[in-house]
């Protein structure tokens, strides 16, 4: 099966981050990976954009997908999106980015570089 990455960057609604951070980290991320091909995901918050004053996204979301079948994956993940299966939050600004990447490379750790201590 191939591997990929969905990339999520996104915001909450002003004023409403503490509902947000519960929506996304005790029941959104739970969701997704119930989709067949999704095997993980994790939510970040950006501290930091190099170069800019200001972040455009304060939170970066990864997935991780393991599936033969990429657009079968994302199109159950869409069809769920705001039913019961997966619900969607009012504390989600809608102006996010998507982007999904297929994986080139294993991860590297520092370990697996010799000559670096």
């Amino acid at each position: 099966m191939k591997q990929y990455t969905m990339v999520v960057l996104t915001n909450p609604v002003s004023g409403r981050e503490a509902e947000f951070n519960e929506w996304y980290t005790k029941k959104h991320v739970y969701d997704v990976i119930k989709v067949p091909g999704f095997i993980s995901a994790q939510l970040l918050k950006v501290l930091k954009e190099p170069g800019s004053k200001e972040a455009k996204f304060g939170y970066l979301a990864v997935y991780e997908l393991e599936t033969d079948d990429l657009d079968a994956a994302l199109k159950e993940m869409e069809g769920r999106y705001g039913k019961p299966d997966m619900s969607a939050s009012d504390a989600l600004d809608p102006d996010a980015y998507v982007m999904v990447c297929e994986t080139i490379t294993p991860i590297i750790n520092r370990s697996d570089v010799a000559g670096v201590t």
